[in-house]
């Protein structure tokens, strides 16, 4: 045999093993979770999923009421609008009542009432968001009420673009909502700032899921595989993986370094920064020139601000030019200070154990500012340092086992999408959500 067929041989085989290996993770992490992988089946042999409506339609003997909660409304409130009688409102009420809770009603409910030709309830529908619905069926004498499962179409899908302008423009180019921008940009939180090291002719790609009913668009699942490259020839990739024993999966590179570490760069990942950190920097109201000990991140007023690390608030209030300020501490010596906000979240005191990413306030203008920005800073032990210049360890680091399964699932991951007739869309499957399962959503 030649070396050259030799060499094919053993590419072959190295795919075949490959696939193999990618196709046997699907299996085991099915057994723990619905939001961990791809789907095994190629778009091209998949069937359209069927409508739970499909046995409930009502003939032409029977009536049938369909009904929109409305903003101020009650159950109650609602069907009474709908002319629905009162003993069939009391019969819907007292079983739904059991499966579902009332206080989780939101405007744009949608129920429908089925009636006989007496005006006696049959069935009644009962849908809140795409990923909720419940049924009361008439059995005999009696109505049977439970949280119904769902049908969902799952398609893994595929972009990949340049920065012209920002990233908010790539996404939209290409019709990705919001959403999906921000997760993406979260996963690299900890390794690039948007704000000041995205550049013209930076190159993306991801690999998502986008969530169907009845064929029509309700939100976008996990992202699983991310990459961002800069001019400069740096390359960040993340790769979602949930280790063994772990209750939520992550996001790592290819060592197998989990992507998050104790800090994330910045409080606001799509803000745009106006002042950097220096020792002699021109005040813009009073014209002195005094140190600016952090950065300026410019973002309209009411933008979420998010929490750089775990830790414990130990200022919030008003405190001189930086107006509404909130300060948290956090381990090994390092505090972080967050200015000019327009309100503070919620409950928020001093105290309050906050995590990272968790929402602590909003931006605003508060204090002595020019406009809308968060004034971001980060002290250890005494000293301020600039933000974006730190570095930190990751979170955690796979090994043993862990590391196995999650180098086979890149190496079958990456020659998928090497060899997938359709760029753009590389898989589809179906997926019955039962009764006691949540989907996640972005």
């Amino acid at each position: 045999m030649t070396t050259a067929k030799k060499i094919i041989l053993l590419s072959s085989t190295l795919t075949l093993f490959a696939l193999f290996a990618f196709f046997l993770f699907l299996n085991y992490s099915d057994n723990r979770s619905n939001n961990l992988a791809f789907s095994a089946v190629p778009a091209t042999t998949t069937a359209p999923p069927q409508s739970l409506d499909n046995n409930n339609e009502a003939d032409s003997s029977h009536t049938l009421v369909e009904g929109e909660l409305q903003s101020g409304d009650t159950l109650s409130k609602s069907l009474s609008r709908y002319n629905i009688d009162p003993t069939v409102r009391e019969q819907i009420l007292n079983n739904l009542a059991s499966c579902l809770d009332f206080r989780r009603l939101r405007p744009k409910d949608k129920y429908r009432v089925f009636l006989d030709d007496q005006g006696q309830l049959l069935r009644c529908e009962y849908e809140t968001g795409p990923l909720e619905s419940y049924s009361i069926t008439k059995s005999a004498d009696t109505f049977v009420a439970q949280r119904d499962s769902i049908n969902v179409s799952i398609k893994t899908c595929m972009i990949e673009d340049s920065i012209s302008t920002s990233l908010f423009d790539a996404f939209a180019k290409n019709q990705m909502k919001a959403p999906l921008v921000y997760a993406f940009a979260d996963i690299f939180s900890s390794r690039i700032d948007f704000n000041t090291e995205l550049q013209k002719n930076d190159t993306f790609q991801l690999v998502f899921e986008k969530y169907f009913k009845d064929d029509e668009f309700i939100g976008y699942g996990n992202i699983l595989y991310a990459r961002y490259q800069q001019q400069d020839g740096e390359t960040f990739e993340g790769f979602f993986y949930q280790p063994d024993g772990s209750k939520a999966g992550a996001y790592f590179d290819a060592d197998g370094e989990e992507l998050g570490t104790s800090f994330i760069k910045s409080p606001v990942p799509l803000g745009r920064v106006t002042s950097t950190f220096s020792y002699r920097r021109i005040h813009p109201i009073s014209g002195v020139m005094r140190p600016h000990l952090g950065v300026d991140l410019a973002a309209p007023i009411g933008t979420p601000v998010m929490a750089t690390a775990d830790g414990t608030v130990s200022y919030v209030g008003f405190k001189g030019g930086f107006g509404r300020q909130i300060i948290i501490s956090h381990p090994g010596g390092y505090k972080t200070y967050y200015g000019h906000l327009s309100r503070f979240s919620n409950g928020l005191q001093r105290g309050s154990a906050v995590t990272q990413k968790e929402i602590i306030g909003y931006v605003g203008s508060s204090g002595i500012s020019t406009g809308p920005h968060l004034d971001y800073r980060v002290q250890q032990l005494g000293a301020f340092h600039d933000p974006f210049s730190l570095e930190f360890k990751p979170k955690s680091v796979l090994m043993g086992k862990n590391l196995v399964i999650f180098k086979s699932h890149i190496a079958a991951l990456t020659g998928l999408i090497e060899s997938s007739p359709d760029p753009e869309i590389l898989y589809v499957r179906h997926l019955l959500i039962k009764s006691d399962e949540q989907l996640t959503m972005l």
